[in-house]
């Protein structure tokens, strides 16, 4: 990763996380039409709904007959996350047309902006709308492709949980945070995996007493919390 922010730079920063979208959309198809969904409704929600973990929550739901408001309410709180992540992304496009904004927005996701994380450490805290909305649009359609494609491929795997294919949503974001960590110069390793190892625990105990799908968001204000509060008092 260098300091260039056109479109083209955009597409080859964002290839080495395309493989991950790959492995996580073809185990969505799957596990979409294991479910009972056809290749084509499982292509319409990679696109409409557009959210790895929101669409396999709503995927286990269905499953389930949980009611349509059950349903919204779930996939609101699993991606509320994205609101937090949106804040931070926004000041640095104070000076971009509206629609421009809208569409960084709307297409952003984990993967996304952990890699617009990482490319703030060489560009001294620019972005621009050519890479990233090349990135964002890259991982839209990987995962719409990929996500058709498991789901074709799932007329030939019933389960797909035989083949780990559950576990590559997890898998991905530990690389994403690997990535994050060693591309961060500005603060000390020690710090960082202090953070790390805080958030775990919140999760663990949060496990407890917090339904899932909203301790993501409690988890990531309380770490981030935390997070200033230690690098304070001991880094």
């Amino acid at each position: 990763m260098d300091d260039v922010l056109d479109a083209r730079t955009g597409l080859k920063d964002t290839l080495p996380t395309v493989f991950g979208y790959i492995g996580i959309g073809l185990a969505f198809g799957i596990v979409g039409k294991a479910s009972g969904l056809s290749p084509l409704l499982v292509a319409l929600m990679s696109a409409i709904t557009y959210g790895g973990s929101a669409q396999f929550v709503m995927v286990s739901m269905l499953v389930s007959h949980s009611t349509l408001l059950s349903i919204i309410l779930a996939v609101f709180l699993v991606n509320a996350r994205m609101i937090l992540m949106s804040m931070t992304v926004a000041p640095y496009f104070r000076q971009e047309r509206t629609w421009h904004v809208v569409l960084i927005g709307s297409l952003l996701t984990d993967e996304t902006f952990a890699l617009s994380m990482n490319k703030l450490n060489r560009t001294q805290n620019t972005l621009s709308f050519p890479w990233f909305n090349t990135a964002n649009l890259t991982a839209y359609f990987t995962w719409i492709i990929a996500s058709l494609i498991g789901a074709l491929l799932g007329n030939f795997i019933t389960d797909p949980k035989r083949f780990g294919l559950d576990f590559a949503l997890v898998a991905m974001f530990i690389g994403l945070l690997y990535l994050q960590i060693i591309a961060d110069q500005s603060m000390k390793k020690a710090l960082q995996l202090t953070v790390v190892l805080v958030t775990c625990i919140l999760m663990y105990i949060g496990l407890i007493f917090i339904p899932s799908n909203f301790l993501v968001l409690v988890v990531t204000l309380l770490s981030c919390g935390l997070g200033m509060v230690i690098k304070h008092v001991l880094f």
